[in-house]
């Protein structure tokens, strides 16, 4: 990037292209989409199984009461599992259910689909470019602070 208009350029494409992934693929999957908070603490989750609120609130920079409410939230819709921890009983170790991996799963093939399918719309030039690019892009997300 050469200058902050083409930043700016850049992260209004990232985010245009991520906001209509979200709704195409949870429209194809017949999901309502979750909260967008609600979706990193699942995606915390699964990166880490047994993480306790207090680390979850840590890897999204965010209170530990913020979470609490996510985690109770997603616990009554089904998608998150609480256990207590063996060696301290203050401390509460989350899981995704059966249900939240296979909702997971399912977004994430839609979204697979959505993307061949638009790929395969542009010339193999773009097609080559983007691929190209994704190296880089993953270089960017580890420069803003993702993923902890």
């Amino acid at each position: 990037m050469s200058n902050g208009q083409d930043a700016a350029r850049l992260g209004a494409a990232v985010g245009e292209l991520y906001r209509l992934l979200r709704r195409s693929a949870n429209q194809r999957a017949n999901h309502a989409a979750l909260p967008l908070a609600q979706v990193e603490l699942l995606l915390v989750i699964r990166a880490h199984p047994g993480v306790s609120v207090k680390e979850a609130a840590g890897r999204l920079r965010t209170a530990p009461n913020t979470v609490s409410t996510l985690v109770g939230d997603l616990a009554t819709a089904g998608l998150l599992e609480r256990e207590r921890d063996a060696t301290d009983g203050r401390v509460v170790r989350l899981r995704l259910t059966p249900a939240a991996r296979d909702r997971m799963a399912d977004y994430e093939r839609h979204r697979t689909e959505l993307l061949t399918e638009a790929l395969a719309e542009l010339d193999p030039a773009a097609r080559d470019a983007l691929n190209t690019a994704v190296p880089h892009l993953d270089r960017l997300a580890v420069l803003l602070g993702g993923p902890t």
